[in-house]
């Protein structure tokens, strides 16, 4: 004790970081970066659009800082590959509904200008408007198809990538004690 009646503390240097995020995903990344040192710094500040902002901290002289760092590395990249993933999931299947709804609109034009033009031509304008219906209908069933395939074959390698998130949370908490 001091003079004043009050204790002495240790000086503590941290190093800091902040990272904007999913508000989803943000109970996920806590837990992770836990395993490396890192604690909350408690101002967590929640934005727009269910995105949060992260800021921890950690201490400058703890041990082992290099593998976890590294390990820490290792964890963002999985991290990274997984919303890759998740994205993969219905990225194709957008893309060929986009295709085939635009393909609609083309026909659905043509039959526009074949009962426009002079003389009109109603039997063009019917052949060409059936499909222009169907490209706009079926879009959505291809989309709940393909993106049903895709989650399928997509959340194995999605739980593959977690199990190894967690082994590399655990070398870096060994790290820690």
């Amino acid at each position: 004790m001091d003079g004043t009646g009050r204790q002495k503390k240790n000086f503590v240097g941290y190093e800091y970081k902040e990272m904007v995020t999913d508000s989803s995903r943000l109970s996920f990344l806590l837990d992770g970066y836990e395993s490396f040192g890192w604690e909350e710094d408690g101002s967590l500040t929640e934005s727009v659009q269910q995105r949060a902002v992260l800021r921890m901290k950690r201490n400058r002289k703890i041990v082992n800082k290099v593998e976890l760092t590294r390990l820490e590395r290792n964890f963002e990249a999985c991290v990274d590959e997984i919303e890759k993933l998740e994205k993969a999931k219905t990225s194709a299947a957008t893309m060929y509904a986009i295709i085939l709804g635009i393909i609609g609109t083309a026909f659905m034009a043509g039959s526009t200008f074949a009962v426009t033009a002079q003389p009109p031509h109603y039997i063009l304008c019917i052949l060409l408007a059936v499909p222009g219906f169907l490209g706009w209908i079926f879009p959505y069933f291809l989309y709940k198809r393909i993106a049903g395939k895709q989650k399928e074959k997509i959340l194995p390698l999605i739980e593959a990538k977690y199990d190894e998130i967690y082994e590399i949370c655990e070398k870096g908490n060994k790290l820690l004690y």
